[in-house]
């Protein structure tokens, strides 16, 4: 349990930071 509770607060904080740099960095997309 706790490593699917750190697997997706993972997955939540990369996805997060997709659409930061996206929102950023529109250019390179």
């Amino acid at each position: 349990m706790i490593f699917f509770v750190v697997l997706s607060a993972a997955l939540a904080a990369a996805s997060l930071v997709y659409l930061v740099y996206a929102l950023v960095k529109p250019e390179k997309f």
